[in-house]
């Protein structure tokens, strides 16, 4: 009896207490560790927010920094432990690259959308082309961009695929040109049809600076095809658009200028009179 509490007496003066004051190590460590995780977290979320990327960027980068934080904290506490952690190391290697291959396109999508996050070709709002689609960009995940087109419905496109794709971005400026082409008949002054065009273009919301412009574009068979242009700030756009496309044939109409279409004029000589006596 005396040799068993002998025993107990020399494992907690020995083994135990290593045992003791390597649980307290951990302890320690898991508790400044979580500390030291969040407060770090704090000052890269103020940092970011200060910058300007869009939330789905930084909060990409959030979660990846807090995943690769309590990761080397995990590893931290196995070492603490005494275990040996080079064949975990290996052991989540392989996995990487196993989980990598199986979700390559998503992985791709989620770069693309990451240098998307941060090169910011677009942002969230703007009136954009992106390859054969056009319209609002709604929002911009980590796999997908989200359109808005303009007969309201929703295109997804991926993120991989929008960095490979010509992008047209019309809401950079915060203005953006319209183009009109018309057309009128060779009978009227082209001075008075250029005065007629800009006029019909001083319309509420286009812009006068830079001052709506026309010239003529060319001559047709029937016609003289002439060119309006005139800015607008891009959220008006097409509201602009329209009512200034409906005004010139108002306007045309008030002075008296005809616009033409295809048409063909014949032209009929009279029967040469037949000469001689008759036969």
């Amino acid at each position: 009896m005396e040799n068993g509490k002998a025993l107990v007496a020399a494992w907690f003066s020995g083994a135990g207490s290593q045992l003791l004051d390597s649980a307290v190590s951990t302890v320690l460590t898991l508790v400044v560790g979580i500390l030291l995780i969040k407060a770090v977290l704090r000052l890269l979320r103020k940092a970011l927010e200060k910058t300007r990327l869009e939330k789905a960027a930084y909060g990409l980068i959030l979660s990846l920094t807090k995943i690769g934080l309590y990761l080397l904290l995990g590893l931290s506490l196995a070492a603490g432990l005494g275990i040996d952690v080079t064949g975990v190391v290996a052991l989540a290697s392989v996995l990487t690259l196993a989980v990598s291959l199986a979700l390559q396109n998503m992985l791709t999508n989620v770069l693309g959308g990451f240098a998307l996050l941060t090169t910011h070709p677009f942002h969230s709002g703007d009136f954009v082309d992106i390859g054969d689609q056009s319209g609002t960009v709604t929002a911009i995940d980590m796999t997908y961009t989200r359109l808005m087109t303009p007969d309201n419905k929703v295109v997804c496109i991926p993120n991989s695929t929008v960095m490979s794709a010509t992008v047209v971005n019309y809401s950079a400026g915060g203005i953006r040109r319209a183009e009109l082409k018309i057309s009128a008949g060779y009978d009227a002054p082209t001075q008075k049809v250029i005065d007629a065009l800009v006029l019909a273009a001083t319309v509420d919301n286009a812009l006068l600076e830079p001052a709506p412009f026309a010239a003529v574009e060319s001559y047709g068979d029937n016609a003289i095809q002439y060119i309006l242009r005139f800015w607008v700030k891009t959220p008006e756009y097409w509201d602009v658009y329209f009512q200034v496309n409906q005004r010139v044939k108002t306007v045309f109409d008030e002075q008296g200028i005809q616009m033409t279409y295809p048409h063909l004029n014949v032209h009929l000589d009279p029967p040469e009179e037949s000469s001689g006596n008759g036969t």
